[in-house]
C-alpha cells in the first residue's frame, strides 16, 4: 500500500525535503529553498511575513502546507533571507 503524498503542488519538493529530514531543525536560506524547487520564490516570500504564515488555517496555500504536512512550522529571517523549519 503506497501512502499518498499531500497536494502541495509546486511545493512538493520542499515537502520531501522537509519530511526527510531527521533533525528537528533545518534551516535554508532563500536560495537553497530555491534551487530544492527548481524555480525563484514569488516576491511575496522575500518580504511579506502573511506569506510565509499558517495562523489562519482557512487561507491555508500550497506552500504553507508544505511544511504543516511535514509536521514543521517556519520562522522567516528577512534579513538573512533564511528559514527555520521546525518540527512540530
Amino acid at each position: 500500500m503506497t501512502r499518498q503524498l499531500p497536494n502541495v503542488g509546486k511545493y512538493q519538493l520542499l515537502y520531501l525535503y522537509l519530511r526527510d529530514r531527521f533533525a528537528d531543525r533545518v534551516v535554508l536560506t532563500f536560495g537553497e529553498i530555491e534551487s530544492l524547487l527548481g524555480t525563484a520564490l514569488p516576491e511575496a516570500a522575500r518580504h511579506e511575513s502573511s506569506w510565509w504564515s499558517t495562523a489562519d488555517t482557512s487561507a491555508a496555500s500550497e506552500q504553507s502546507d508544505s511544511w504543516t504536512s511535514a509536521n514543521r512550522g517556519a520562522e522567516v529571517n528577512f534579513a538573512a533571507q533564511r528559514v527555520v523549519f521546525e518540527r512540530d
